[in-house]
């Protein structure tokens, strides 16, 4: 978790086998953390649920994801229960330890997510505009200070898959605990917003 102390932006590129593309059986999500110069810095893939939830729940099944280095060292642990709008995830360090969640907020027209540190004091709201549904500014006190934003990853992948890639612009200053709960609000908004499949 130490990396991300010094990173001001991350790539989040989701992996898809062809097997899954081609019969549509929903497989656990798996992804591809990548720093600014294009280094793989972590791996993140779903651990346990079951098929029968994938393919029924979709993209409101309730999660586990475990963040691990290229060589394998868990840093991040991520859980998301069942919540049909209300969703939710936290994100815990390797020793079980609790760095904060984020939890969706009753809006109409826009998308909007509250992101809380260890001690359950609200620091930033994830707000997407009406106009840019893709894009979700992390705001404190009404002032856009970063962002995650889904990015074009082709029409090949974009026509035939679910795979999505994001971009994470973290909010000068934050420490990595709070990057940390970012990163897991990513992962968070493509399941809410991104999972279903084309």
């Amino acid at each position: 978790m130490q990396a991300l102390a010094n990173l001001s932006e991350l790539v989040v590129a989701q992996r898809k086998d062809w097997g899954e593309i081609l019969v549509d059986l929903e497989q656990g999500n798996r992804y591809r953390v990548f720093g600014p110069d294009g280094q793989e810095m972590l791996r993140a893939g779903e651990t346990g649920g079951s098929w029968i939830a994938r393919m029924f729940l979709r993209s409101w099944r309730p999660f586990e994801m475990s963040l691990v280095t290229p060589e394998g060292k868990q840093v991040l642990h991520l859980q998301r229960p069942f919540k049909f709008y209300f969703t939710e995830i936290y994100v815990a360090d390797a020793n079980g330890r609790t760095l904060g969640h984020v939890r969706r907020r009753f809006s109409i027209l826009r998308r909007l997510y509250a992101v809380f540190d260890a001690g359950g004091r609200e620091v930033f709201q994830l707000y997407a505009p009406l106009l840019h549904p893709w894009t979700f500014e992390v705001r404190q006190n009404d002032r856009a200070l970063g962002k995650i934003a889904k990015r074009w990853s082709g029409l090949l992948r974009e026509g035939f898959t679910d795979a999505d890639t994001f971009g994470v612009a973290f909010p000068p200053g934050v420490d990595a605990g709070m990057k940390a709960v970012l990163l897991g609000a990513t992962f968070l908004i493509d399941f809410a917003h991104f999972e279903s499949s084309k």
